[in-house]
């Protein structure tokens, strides 16, 4: 049987929150993908069996010859919580279907951004599974 680590190793991640969507959100915010100060990927963090809920990053990469800045990514939750191109409600019934009946999503919440390096900002993710 596999492990949830296992089930979200590899390119799983990147086809659950593929990288062209960073840019389809700077287009939708800017008009133009080119603006965007970072990329956008998603992290399996770990399986917090205690608290029944998985862990996920979604972690913000300073693109090249830009400045990734706190105050750009702070206020991020927010706006990633209800955008739709962001869609967390999406990506976590996507989640859900990973776990092929081994759990149920129940609810989901992003934490407070978290500058992890000068050019890697994270937002996690909590998925509390039923």
């Amino acid at each position: 049987m596999n492990t949830v680590a296992d089930i979200f190793a590899g390119d799983v991640l990147q086809k659950l929150f593929p990288p062209e969507r960073a840019d389809e959100f700077f287009e939708a915010l800017f008009g133009d993908a080119s603006e965007g100060a970072y990329d956008i990927a998603l992290r399996f963090g770990e399986h917090d069996a205690g608290a029944n809920r998985l862990v996920f990053y979604l972690d913000l990469l300073e693109r090249p010859g830009c400045c990734l800045v706190c105050n750009l990514t702070y206020g991020l939750p927010e706006v990633f919580s209800r955008h739709p191109i962001i869609n967390i409600n999406g990506l976590v019934a996507d989640i859900e279907k990973k776990l092929d009946g081994r759990a149920t999503c129940a609810d989901w919440s992003l934490g407070t951004t978290t500058q992890q390096q000068k050019n890697l900002h994270s937002i996690p993710l909590y998925i509390t599974l039923s």
